[in-house]
Formats: C-alpha cells, sequence, structure tokens
C-alpha cells in the first residue's frame, strides 16, 4: 500500500467517524459508496471538505467525472496526487 492510500484510508476513518474499520480493512480497488464500503453523499461532502483541508487542493462539484474520481481509494489517490501536483 502506498503511502498517500494509506494516508487516504486514515482520513476517511477518522473524518467519518469509522471507529470500526482499520485502513487495512478497506481494499484499495473497492468502491466507496454504495455497496461497497457504504458511504453516502452527506460522507462524500465531509470527506471532500476533509481533503481540501488536508490536502490544500480545490474541489470543485462541477468538476468533470468527480463522482468517478471518489469511486476508490485508488482513484481518490490518483486524483488527489494530480491536483497536490498542479
Amino acid at each position: 500500500m502506498n503511502q498517500l492510500e494509506l494516508e487516504l484510508k486514515t482520513l476517511v476513518i477518522e473524518s467519518l467517524g469509522l471507529e470500526d474499520i482499520s485502513p487495512e480493512d478497506i481494499d484499495r480497488d473497492a468502491h466507496l459508496f454504495g455497496d461497497g464500503l457504504g458511504l453516502d453523499s452527506v460522507d462524500a461532502l465531509e470527506l471532500g471538505l476533509a481533503l481540501q483541508k488536508r490536502y490544500g487542493i480545490t474541489i470543485d462539484p462541477e468538476t468533470r467525472n468527480m463522482r468517478e474520481h471518489f469511486a476508490s481509494i485508488a482513484k481518490l489517490a490518483a486524483f488527489v496526487a494530480a491536483q497536490r501536483h498542479d
């Protein structure tokens, strides 16, 4: 597991109060919403705010494919990495 993915898993757990889950429990390719981790739209907003605060990135809800970027830890890590290098 790369460092950014581990950080993101920890951020998801801490920012959403998922006390009974550890980073190792979250598969990097598992869906974060719906059938996967079971997050909802409120969780998406909280996670977006936590990402902006932690990494200093801008998340515009109008961004094309935003839902796709938040689909899994692997995709979220790629999105954050791309935003940080801009």
